[in-house]
């Protein structure tokens, strides 16, 4: 059997309390979105949120780095 060779990623996650719970997203991850009802609980919420996120988007071939801090276009203007 092949082993498959894991990476190993990071992203800045943001825990939010709200409501009795702490809200989590991940800036670079557009539209993910959890919450845990403890700041612990939602540590490990976040974690199994980025591993599906990452997965998901693996298997349909189309990940690839993003910076969201930046990004390249060009731009025509007529003066």
């Amino acid at each position: 059997m092949k082993k498959r060779r894991e990476t190993i990623y990071q992203y800045e996650t943001v825990f939010e309390p709200t409501d009795g719970v702490y809200m989590v997203t991940v800036p670079k991850l557009p539209g993910l979105v959890t919450q845990g009802d403890n700041l612990r609980d939602a540590r490990g919420m976040a974690k199994d949120a980025i591993r599906c996120y990452l997965e998901a988007i693996l298997k349909d071939r189309e990940f690839k780095s993003r910076d969201a801090t930046s990004k390249r276009e060009r731009i025509r203007v007529a003066v």
